[in-house]
């Protein structure tokens, strides 16, 4: 007789459900989030076990390799895809738990994707990688943002990201506490900046681009670093069927509820990949300073509606064309992206 399994996880402890074919409970416990504790309590029933049900929240690698080690089948279940009734009166550990094996019973289950442990160390260096460049940038708006208040003046992030340069007169200041404002900023910027580059030879010793990656080189605004991150979140292209399921994943689709040709709601605009998003959308602003053709595109949209739409609109080109360029393995092509 077929068991099904969910396990409500926590940062702490989690709760399992084990249930049979009819939904029976066979099995309810809290656990603390210790492997040889949740395996000696699945070892009776492991021969019986026909899946387990792990809700995809962010410390999921842990249980799921464990589990995968010992040979379990294992379901990450998608917690944006799984909306449960918004009248339900009481709601707890055991009832999610329950929830989650009752739906890999029923086989629907929304699974994500388990990413491969062996990838999965370097897909999240590239991932601190983008951490410390947002941490650099809000760094360097707010030491803009103090020389233009005091000096009336904008020095460009390009000179700020210098060590020396002639914006080095523009950051000395008679007052004392605004000159180790400006010192400190611009020492944590030296300093994010050495980070950034450490982490970015560490992937490019460690990773190696595919073949059909490779090609993502001739996809204007992407060098190997987005390369890499494109690669590496994508992951296996044959996982989405459609373009518009690798577009909706990267972030580049509107969400809309229509009925009758009207607007009944929006869906959930983060539903998708965050990393993929950033990706395309810093290839897009290349892509627009540096290439002729896609300059014009934007320029087209800017005209018709605003920045950001425009923005938007190139980074969605760039995504459709990597999925073509990855899934084909072809080169880019101008001609067939701008039509």
């Amino acid at each position: 007789m077929p068991l099904y399994t969910g396990i409500d996880l926590h940062s702490s402890n989690n709760y399992i459900t084990i249930i049979d074919h009819q939904s029976k409970k066979v099995l309810k416990k809290r656990l603390k989030n210790d492997t040889r504790v949740i395996l000696d309590v699945l070892k009776p029933y492991k021969e019986d076990i026909a899946g387990i049900a792990v809700e995809s929240t962010y410390n999921w690698y842990w249980l799921v390799d464990e589990l995968m080690a010992d040979g379990y089948r294992i379901h990450l279940a998608n917690p944006l895809a799984m909306k449960r009734y918004s009248g339900l009166k009481y709601s707890d550990d055991n009832s999610d738990a329950l929830w989650l094996a009752d739906l890999l019973r029923l086989n629907i289950l929304p699974e994500g994707y388990i990413y491969p442990k062996e990838t999965r160390p370097l897909r999240d260096l590239l991932r601190k990688r983008g951490h410390l460049v947002k941490i650099r940038t809000a760094l360097l708006l707010s030491l803009q943002n103090i020389i233009s208040r005091n000096r009336g003046i904008k020095v460009v992030s390009n000179e700020l990201k210098k060590k020396t340069g002639n914006c080095s007169g523009q950051l000395l200041f008679d007052n004392e506490e605004l000159s180790l404002a400006v010192t400190v900023s611009k020492e944590s910027i030296d300093f994010m900046a050495k980070q950034i580059i450490r982490v970015e030879k560490a992937v490019e010793k460690k990773a190696k681009l595919e073949k059909e990656y490779q090609l993502l080189l001739t996809l204007p605004g992407v060098g190997r670093i987005l390369g890499l991150t494109i690669e590496l979140e994508t992951g296996p292209i044959n996982r989405f069927a459609k373009i518009g399921d690798y577009t909706s994943y990267c972030r580049k689709v509107t969400s809309q509820w229509m009925s009758n040709d009207k607007i009944k709601g929006k869906g959930n605009k983060k539903n998708g990949n965050k990393y993929l998003a950033w990706a395309f959308s810093e290839a897009a602003e290349y892509a627009r300073r540096y290439n002729e053709a896609c300059r014009r595109f934007y320029n087209r949209k800017l005209n018709q509606k605003n920045r950001m739409v425009a923005h938007n609109a190139l980074a969605h080109k760039l995504a459709r064309a990597a999925y073509y360029i990855i899934r084909d393995k072809v080169p880019f092509d101008e001609k067939k992206l701008f039509v």
